[in-house]
């Protein structure tokens, strides 16, 4: 094909495009114009819907709008019918079924609270005026209810009650006193037994929900003084009339003054156990329901507590006052230390109890109470020193045995070992300083002007043998006593030690006084008789006879006086008289030996020898025996 031909047909191509292009711009054209139609079709349509949309939302509100006023006058016809039914169960009263009366008390004030904030509604303050007289009277009888319903179930608790709650090792026991003729024993054993207690039902628990109920409704209607003064009224008298069951009394410092002392004993013994009743059984069953009755009632919760207990507590802790203030005797020791110790038992409970403001009374009251007690307790320690010192007994014991004062103040320190540990506590009130050792120092004081009193005792006996006696008897007791207890471990063995070198010198000195003139008979001219044939030389027949007549009165009298002096232990008896046989018989063995024969072969012998040496030993079995002469087996 030639160029020309090629063109020809490049061009016819190219028409052929530019053909197809206007085609396409005229379909284009076309589809623009046909769309352009349906958006004015469009518009026209939307504008002729409009007016229908708008009927149609209005409609939609207004139907929206009625289910409101349904659903409002729905809820407020509820409102009526429930203040309706409120009502009629109010005027029932609460008797048939408090629950109910409570649940419509409850309505009435969500019935109030309703229509003050729907008070838009014409009938709003018509129905608040109505809901709150009837309200009013409904809190009305509530108060008559609570007063009613407490009262019944505030009924005094008997004794049986509260002793059941005690642990076996508290419960009274047939001793008035409440002790076993031994109490500190009984505390001992009490310490070594678990102590559990039962807690004390004062109100059932069934009744404590229904009164806190309606505390809980009279507070809200702001009738806190009604029910603060019927709660108190109630509960306080229903305690106090419990602890008069118990025994408990107001005395005054004048009426303990007055009292014997084994009825004020008694007394204390009882003051005791009201105590630890009244704080771990009656005192912590008020603070237990008075917490259930006014929970959520704060402002009412502990000072209705604090009034109930106020009398009650004053009542008992008057009475450890009078007898802290009393006039102070040595053995109001020991119940002072009781009385002491119960409240330091008790201190922790009581700063539990009585911890918050309105009863911070009560608790200083108890507190100082316990200092009062350690107070007097220390004084009567010093005037039991004293009085030991100065004890002017003139009863002397003619057999120079242990004397009353001896015995009493060891009796007195054993028991006070009783109390170490509530006396240690009781150190510690007043001074910081170890408390082993200031019962050491008191412990050493009391032996000391116990000592000394025996000295001046010893010397009324005119015969200084029985002097020698006492002192050895007196401090042989109190040595042995010491070992045997606890106070050996604070006096220690160098003070065991001491004493007894003592009672051995006083041993030793009676042996001297007693004996030193009846060995001067059976010596020859300050030499002893075993000098053999010179000594017997230098005693003529009648010497020897004075000798031995003069040793037979001298026995004699000895052993008149000396059976009836007494060594009360037996041990200590029998090593003083083993001493005395240890001298005497050798010496008086050999001087008959030596010169028995000068009076054997002369006339009567029997009237100068009278006593064989194993007459003598069987004699001296008799010393110290607290014979009469009558009584005695002279051979």
């Amino acid at each position: 094909m030639g160029v020309p031909q090629a063109m020809e047909a490049v061009a016819a191509r190219a028409e052929l495009i530019r053909e197809s292009l206007q085609k396409s711009q005229t379909v284009t054209d076309s589809m623009v114009a046909i769309l352009g139609s349906f958006d004015h079709r469009l518009s026209a349509l939307e504008t002729a819907m409009r007016p229908t949309q708008i009927r149609t939302h209005s409609l939609r509100r207004a139907h929206e709008n009625i289910d409101k006023t349904l659903k409002r006058a729905e809820v407020i016809l509820g409102q009526f019918d429930h203040t309706r039914k409120a009502e009629a169960k109010i005027l029932r009263g609460p008797h048939e079924d408090l629950e109910s009366y409570l649940e419509a008390i409850d309505q009435l004030r969500s019935t109030i609270n309703f229509f003050k904030i729907n008070k838009t509604l014409k009938s709003s303050e018509g129905v608040i005026n109505h809901a709150n007289n009837l309200l009013n009277k409904a809190i009305s009888k509530l108060e008559d209810e609570f007063r009613q319903l407490l009262a019944n179930y505030s009924k005094p608790v008997e004794p049986d009650r509260l002793f059941d709650c005690l642990p076996d090792s508290l419960r009274p026991s047939a001793d008035p006193s409440g002790q076993n003729g031994n109490g500190k024993s009984e505390q001992q054993q009490r310490r070594l037994q678990p102590v559990i207690y039962t807690p004390l039902t004062i109100i059932p628990p069934r009744v404590l929900p229904l009164l806190h109920d309606l505390a809980q409704q009279m507070a809200l209607a702001g009738h806190q003084q009604q029910l603060f003064k019927i709660y108190r009224d109630t509960r306080a008298s229903a305690l106090e009339q419990s602890l008069r069951k118990l025994g408990v009394e107001r005395l005054s410092k004048d009426d303990v003054q007055k009292m014997q002392w084994e009825v004020l004993e008694a007394k204390i013994g009882n003051w005791i156990h009201y105590m630890r009743i009244a704080v771990k059984l009656l005192f912590s069953g008020e603070k237990k329901i008075c917490d259930q009755i006014f929970e959520g009632a704060e402002s009412l919760r502990e000072p209705c507590f604090a009034e109930v207990t106020a009398n009650s507590v004053s009542v008992l802790l008057s009475f450890g006052e009078a007898i802290a203030r009393s006039k102070r005797s040595p053995e109001k020791l020991f119940v002072l230390l009781d009385m002491y110790e119960i409240m330091r038992e008790l201190q922790s409970e009581i700063e539990l109890l009585f911890g918050s403001k309105p009863s911070i009374e009560m608790r200083d009251a108890a507190v100082s109470l316990t200092k009062r007690l350690a107070q007097t307790a220390q004084e009567t320690f010093g005037d039991f020193e004293e009085a030991v010192e100065k004890d002017a007994t003139k009863t002397a014991v003619l057999d120079g045995t242990v004397h009353p004062l001896t015995s009493y103040v060891i009796n007195y320190v054993k028991f006070l070992f009783d109390y170490q540990s509530t006396l240690k506590q009781l150190f510690q009130e007043f001074d910081e300083a170890e408390a082993d050792a200031q019962l050491t120092t008191v412990t050493t004081r009391i032996m000391t002007a116990l000592q000394n009193n025996l000295d001046g005792k010893s010397k009324q006996y005119k015969d200084p043998a029985l002097t020698q006696l006492f002192l050895m008897n007196n401090i042989h007791y109190i040595v042995r006593s010491v070992r045997r207890s606890e106070a050996k471990d604070l006096l220690g063995d160098d003070w065991v030690q001491i004493h007894r070198r003592i009672v051995q010198q006083h041993a030793n000195q009676y042996k001297r006084v007693s004996w030193a003139k009846i060995l001067q008979c059976l010596t020859v001219q300050g030499t002893n008789s075993s000098g053999g044939a010179a000594a017997e030389s230098t005693l003529s027949r009648a010497m020897v006879k004075e000798r031995f007549k003069t040793f037979n009165v001298q026995f004699e009298e000895l052993h008149q006086r000396q059976s009836q002096w007494t060594i009360p232990d037996s041990e200590l008896r029998e090593s003083l008289r083993l001493a005395v046989a240890e001298v005497l018989l050798p010496a008086y063995r050999s001087f008959i030996k030596r010169f028995g024969p000068m009076i054997d072969n002369g006339k009567n012998p029997g009237k100068y020898i009278k006593f064989s040496p194993e007459a003598i030993e069987s004699m001296l079995n008799e010393f110290f025996e607290s014979k009469t002469w009558g009584d005695q087996n002279r051979r």
